[in-house]
């Protein structure tokens, strides 16, 4: 009723003809339409005007623009626009000033439309906030509608931080600033995220200024790299190094915090502009050496696990934060050169002696192989000289073969040591790394932890036997194995091999000797202190050469002393001791003729 209370009655109205039920009193029909007309305003089709909301309701706006009736416009053309109330002032566009129902047609969104484009070139140029309603997604970002035209929000421009989900965005109206248009191709760029920028920037500057080193300050996990975590300190960020995390060793800073979660931290550096910001997470807390018990000392065993492997040695971590290194070797009494990872691997839980511990300093070495007896105290009992034993192939040398026994107990076989008979030119042609070998301890270098060890001395010494058989000028069958400059090896019976110079490979036609050839060979000379047997071919039929010559010589001069004398008798008797003398070359050679034969 307070709307009725300040109306004035009309002064020229005829109540006498309102009686008399001819409220039009002398004016005509026309005349009233005509002086009702002039109250409304002037409206066209196709024609964008002013109106004002006088009803909402789920579906509908109903808005007044002053003309004979109310235009009707549905809700959702003022989507963009969540607070519109009755009383605001709205842009309409109308259709239609009578449609066959009579019916007022109005638009809103294409009242929008009609003036949008001037509208978002002033927002652009004015750096005018706009409202915005977010249609849907699209290819790398979302669909924004602005004063009617669909604008484009790059997926980068919705937030300062990444976005993990574009849907929750989809039908939420938000607050835009135009930053691109390309007038050519009508495409507008809205950002939402300048605006939170503008509003961080001011945060940043009054952060910034306030900043010092040890400074400990609540922040947000933002992002988590492989190498530290970026810290939100409130529209700052700040880094923390993985190495800065926590006082043990991180793999994965994932392991200590998590996306979005909140901690402190203490500002450890920054640069001049304050643009580059350190922070530390394990510095909050003491340092585990601070706080290591203090009854730990050289000598005591501790237990801990392996973080971190290299070829001389492994750190083991006794306390989160507390690292021992346990040096190669420390690991084994072996004096073999071998790697870290022979002993124990990343993960291994160990138990080590203390070797050393300096607190100052915050190190400390560590031992295993300390755990065991060292072998070398009593070898004199374990391995005495002449005693047999299997020792494991470990590396090989010019000058021989370096074995283990058992772990920290290592030997050499010198490659004098290996065989009685065969001349070893390098141990690889003996054995192969890895391989069992039987040994025998001939000397015991206690202060060097080193035994000479022999092979071949687990067998008797087979020169005493070829002495007796290859004694000098005694003829044997052997075959040619290797041929050389400056002679070749015959493989002789027994194994044993002996050596004549290329002057003694020349057979009885002149031709030399080849290789896998068998031929009959006799010994010139035996040496068995140095196991070298020198062979001849030649001299075989060069002997019986000279056998005959003497022997025929022999005869000539028997012949003439037969023949002064004239005494048959002595002289039949002559020449049957010369044939004699010759009978046992003779068949050589006639053995040598068949085998050239």
């Amino acid at each position: 009723m307070e709307d009725f209370k300040n109306v004035a009655p009309l002064q020229d109205f005829d109540w006498d003809a309102f009686e008399k039920g001819n409220p039009e009193g002398d004016m005509s029909r026309e005349q009233l339409e005509k002086a009702y007309d002039s109250t409304l305003n002037k409206v066209a089709d196709d024609e964008v005007v002013m109106g004002k909301v006088i009803a909402i309701n789920k579906r509908e706006v109903i808005v007044n623009i002053g003309y004979k009736s109310d235009g009707i416009i549905p809700l959702n053309e003022f989507r963009y626009d969540p607070d519109l109330k009755v009383g605001d002032e709205v842009e309409v566009y109308i259709e239609n000033t009578e449609n066959k129902k009579g019916e007022l047609l109005l638009s809103h969104r294409k009242a929008r439309v009609s003036r949008s484009w001037d509208r978002v070139n002033e927002a652009l140029e004015s750096e005018e906030i706009v409202k915005g309603y977010i249609k849907c997604r699209t290819k790398g970002g979302m669909i924004v509608d602005v004063f009617g035209i669909e604008a484009f929000l790059p997926g980068s421009q919705i937030d300062v931080k990444p976005i993990r989900d574009y849907d929750v965005f989809v039908g939420k109206t938000m607050e835009f600033k135009v930053i691109k248009i390309n007038q050519e191709y009508r495409n507008v760029v809205v950002s939402h995220k300048a605006l939170i920028e503008e509003e961080l920037e001011q945060q940043k500057k009054e952060i910034i200024s306030k900043l010092e080193k040890g400074q400990v300050l609540e922040g947000t996990v933002k992002n988590i790299t492989s190498y530290g975590v970026f810290i939100d300190l409130g529209g700052v960020d700040g880094l923390i190094h993985i190495t800065d995390l926590s006082w043990g060793r991180v793999s994965n800073p994932k392991e200590i915090v998590d996306l979005d979660q909140k901690i402190n931290v203490v500002i450890l550096d920054f640069d001049d502009e304050k643009k580059r910001i350190a922070l530390g997470l394990k510095q909050l807390t003491p340092h585990p050496w601070d706080s290591l018990d203090p009854d730990f000392k050289v000598g005591d065993i501790v237990k801990g696990k392996v973080v971190v492997m290299a070829d001389y040695g492994a750190f083991i971590e006794i306390a989160p934060g507390v690292e021992g290194l346990i040096h190669v070797s420390e690991m084994s009494w072996s004096q073999h050169l071998r790697s870290a990872q022979d002993f124990i691997n990343v993960g291994d839980e160990v138990e080590a002696v203390i070797l050393t511990l300096d607190r100052s300093e915050r190190k400390m070495s560590l031992g295993i192989k300390q755990l065991k007896q060292d072998p070398w105290e009593s070898i004199d009992e374990k391995y005495t000289v002449g005693s047999k034993h299997t020792a494991t192939v470990r590396n090989f040398t010019n000058f021989g073969i370096f074995v283990e026994i058992e772990e920290g107990v290592d030997g050499l076989i010198h490659i004098s040591d290996l065989s009685w008979t065969k001349k070893v030119k390098h141990p690889s042609e003996f054995t192969t790394i890895g391989a069992p070998i039987g040994v025998v301890v001939l000397e015991i270098d206690k202060e060097n932890r080193r035994l000479s060890l022999g092979h071949k001395q687990l067998e008797e010494n087979p020169w005493d036997t070829y002495e007796t058989i290859y004694n000098v000028d005694s003829i044997h069958e052997g075959v040619i194995t290797e041929l050389m400059d400056k002679g070749a090896v015959i493989s002789l019976a027994e194994g044993v091999e002996g050596f004549a110079t290329p002057k003694h490979l020349v057979k009885e036609d002149g031709s030399q000797a080849q290789q896998n050839e068998t031929l009959q060979f006799k010994v010139i000379e035996f040496n068995k202190d140095s196991k070298r047997i020198i062979l001849s071919h030649s001299r075989i039929f060069e002997d019986i050469a000279k056998a005959e010559a003497k022997a025929e010589k022999k005869a000539a001069r028997k012949a003439s002393a037969k023949k002064e004398k004239e005494e048959p008798v002595i002289q039949n008797q002559a020449a049957s001791t010369t044939l004699g003398d010759i009978d046992a070359l003779a068949a050589l050679k006639e053995q040598l003729d068949g085998d050239k034969k």
